[in-house]
């Protein structure tokens, strides 16, 4: 039967190794990186890809604004869906009035089944071009958090890979250990003659 003695690494007695000391502390350390590290450092990446990403949609907010278009023909009734089952969207002609005066026309995608004379809702930037509009505060939290996950798992696999590398490493050098003893101790024990 085996048992367990709790922290024979960290005692002082004659049968601790070198090794068994730095597994020990390895130990430890990987505990503080596993569970306080790793997801410090997924809050911070996630913390910080947020605030940039607020600023930078604040910044294209006042760079774009909205305008009211008008759709100049109508969208097909029904579209097919794409083989992901998503629906796709249509660009349809539509009009619109600058801020300062001009007409505009050009293509907007819209979704299936809206009707000549819909006005639906478009952001354009500074030459009057539609543009995407700036992302949602969900997409960004979206994206805020993908990131700090991401963040927090690159860490952990860099953790077990480092753990792994280290312990074939103590594992190779208690071998290399045992055989330099045991070339030492066998002719004593088998009464052979070097």
């Amino acid at each position: 039967m085996r048992t367990r003695v709790p922290g024979w690494r960290w005692r002082r007695n004659p049968l601790r190794r070198r090794s068994d000391v730095v597994e020990a502390w390895w130990a430890l350390a990987a505990g503080v990186l596993l569970f306080v590290c790793s997801p410090l450092a997924g809050a911070s990446v996630g913390w910080s890809t947020y605030e940039g990403a607020q600023a930078h949609a604040a910044a294209q907010r006042a760079a774009l604004h909205q305008v009211r278009v008008v759709l100049a023909k109508d969208a097909p009734a029904t579209v097919p869906t794409t083989p992901g089952g998503s629906r796709r969207s249509f660009p349809v002609p539509a009009r619109w009035t600058e801020s300062d005066g001009p007409a505009r026309t050009g293509l907007v995608r819209v979704p299936a089944g809206l009707r000549r004379g819909t006005r639906i809702e478009v952001w354009t930037d500074a030459r009057g071009e539609i543009v995407r509009p700036p992302s949602s505060t969900f997409v960004i939290r979206q994206q805020a958090l993908a990131m700090g996950v991401l963040t927090t798992t690159g860490g952990v696999f860099a953790l077990l890979l480092a753990h792994l590398c280290l312990h074939r490493a103590l594992a190779r050098r208690r071998l290399d250990r045992w055989e330099h003893d045991w070339a030492r101790t066998e002719p004593d024990w088998t009464r052979r003659t070097t």
